[in-house]
């Protein structure tokens, strides 16, 4: 039985298009290929391994190479920037740094190359840097969670980077 096409649709006649022509939101730091394995990072100790990095208790030994998240560090360049603000932010600190700490460890456990590059104080508050776009988000939801307040994310595809504004 032979198919045809149908006259009534508007995309009958035409051809598809190809997902090569939209433009990429790929992140620039990802390996263009396959890593050759076991890999390891020469940097963190992380371990290429069944297509994706993980911790190894053993030590590994293979190819020396730097993994995405070092490669980030390296060149400063975050996926994800979180800035936080307010009067609250003053009061609660400790708190809240301790939870952004809790929210990396939970993620590391596993998608070890989520990382919270820095810390730092802004002259308005505190501004915290990751290697992962949806730790940085993951952080701001988090933080709204347990302190309430105002939280706000944007994705520049640009840049490639998540910014995320929580205040209180």
């Amino acid at each position: 039985m032979r198919r045809t096409r149908s006259k009534t649709h508007s995309a009958a006649g035409k051809p598809r298009e190809s997902a090569s022509n939209k433009p990429s939101r790929r992140d620039p730091y990802a390996p263009k290929g396959k890593l050759a394995e076991p890999a390891v990072c020469g940097k963190c100790g992380l371990v290429y391994r069944g297509g994706r990095w993980v911790r190894s208790r053993s030590a590994a030994t293979g190819k020396r190479v730097t993994c995405p998240s070092c490669k980030r560090v390296a060149d400063r360049y975050p996926a994800g920037i979180v800035t936080l603000s307010g009067p609250y932010l003053k009061e609660h600190r400790e708190e809240i740094e301790h939870l952004i700490r809790h929210v990396e460890q939970r993620e590391q456990r596993y998608h070890p190359l989520k990382r919270v590059m820095a810390l730092r104080a802004t002259r308005g508050g505190l501004e915290v840097t990751t290697t992962d776009a949806k730790l940085a988000r993951n952080i701001g939801v988090a933080l709204r969670r347990a302190h309430r307040g105002e939280l706000d994310y944007d994705w520049t595809a640009v840049e490639s980077v998540m910014r995320v504004t929580w205040s209180r």
